[in-house]
């Protein structure tokens, strides 16, 4: 049995942090009831391409769910939430600070039918301070955090990143990962939990390098300065002569001198790599950018050199190792087209057959799992000394 299995998530959440999260539960077993606005749904439905009536990364982000259209404003649709509420074991929910409170749908609100609610607010800056209701994008998290500043090129200008990292390291991986403690906790106790995450916050965790030399030394490395934002030489991409890129990270010395025997660099740049970083660099440039992407591979091909051809994601996903893992064997149908499901960092022995369902339709929810789901699984008897515990508010886990 999936471990999550009999779990009920309600999840107010829309395009990418907290459906991610939410699949990521329904992988694991939970059954996951996504509630949304009448005749428009997520967002994410309206994307491009579009392939039975939503997008495809409505699919990719939405399967093995069910859907339940309301209008939260409205006294009778709030009303059909009440069996829900007091059954459910997780809400996920991603408004702006205030808007579930107003709902009446607010922790408080909920743990007074629910004791043993965990009830997780996904927010960009967190439930209060300065910048609780700016409304902000990845791009805006990167930048306001110092990480999109912290790596430029040398026109000095970031480069847009190619991954959504505040919403998904930032928001999606640190509320599965709160969610999992806080049940493990309410196993033990009882308690249910009200989690505060800020996407914004969790970033810094990536920073952990230039935060201890920034705070605890006072030395604020620039742009470039880092050990992996362009600082060293051993942690560069260099340019082939037929405009392919070498992603080179030979950062341990073993690697380093291997890599340096290699494309010929003079001995006396290979020992002075750090007090003459510029110069090191550019004397390698110079050496890539003589040979061919293929010749570079081959040179390298046995060595340990950490170094790697920088390939487009359609040749990667072909990659036999891909293939030798079964990476991308997994698909759903949807108009006839073969959809990939999208690989999640859940081990194989913890999936569940369930979610492997299509994406729901628009308010398609008409019972099923959640009504198999028995009323009060988390609660204890009136005479257990856990029942009095209540569950810490408004505190971050």
């Amino acid at each position: 049995m999936p471990p999550l299995a009999n779990l009920l998530v309600l999840d107010f959440s829309t395009l990418l942090p907290g459906p991610l999260a939410s699949l990521m539960l329904a992988e694991a077993g939970a059954t996951i009831i996504k509630i949304e606005r009448p005749g428009s749904g997520d967002e994410m439905r309206s994307y491009q391409p579009r392939l039975a009536g939503s997008s495809i990364n409505f699919h990719m982000l939405n399967r093995g769910k069910q859907s339940l259209t309301l209008n939260l404003k409205d006294s009778e649709d709030r009303a059909r939430l009440d069996p829900l509420l007091e059954k459910a074991d997780i809400i996920l929910e991603q408004f702006r600070p205030g808007v579930m409170s107003r709902l009446g749908l607010g922790f408080e609100d909920i743990m007074a039918k629910n004791p043993g609610i965990i009830y997780c607010s996904l927010t960009g800056w967190g439930q209060s301070g300065p910048k609780a209701g700016k409304a902000s994008h990845d791009l805006n998290f990167m930048a306001e955090s110092g990480l999109l500043g912290s790596s430029v090129g040398t026109d000095g200008k970031p480069g847009l990143p190619p991954v959504l990292a505040a919403d998904i390291a930032g928001g999606t991986y640190p509320a599965v990962i709160n969610i999992l403690l806080a049940l493990m906790r309410r196993q033990r106790t009882g308690e249910g939990a009200y989690l505060d995450l800020s996407m914004a916050d969790s970033l810094y965790t990536f920073a952990y390098e230039t935060l201890g030399e920034g705070l605890g030394l006072a030395k604020w490395p620039e742009g470039k300065g880092g050990l992996t934002t362009g600082g060293t030489p051993r942690y560069q991409i260099y340019r082939t002569s037929d405009d392919r890129f070498i992603a080179a990270a030979p950062l341990e010395q073993q690697f380093w001198l291997n890599f340096c025997r290699i494309i010929g660099l003079p001995d006396e740049l290979r020992d002075a790599d750090q007090a003459q970083a510029e110069t090191t660099t550019n004397a390698i440039e110079s050496l890539i950018v003589l040979r061919t992407a293929s010749e570079w591979m081959a040179a390298f091909e046995g060595e340990d050199v950490c170094c790697s051809l920088i390939e487009d994601l359609q040749t990667a996903v072909s990659h036999p190792q891909n293939k030798h893992t079964g990476l991308f064997d997994r698909t759903l149908t949807a108009d006839g087209v073969n959809i990939p499901v999208l690989p999640l960092p859940i081990a194989p022995v913890f999936r569940s057959k369930h979610a492997m369902r299509p994406a729901p339709a628009l308010g398609s929810y008409e019972g099923g799992d959640a009504d198999a789901i028995g009323p009060s699984r988390h609660s204890h008897p009136a005479d257990d000394p856990r029942h009095s515990l209540k569950a810490e508010r408004g505190m971050p886990i």
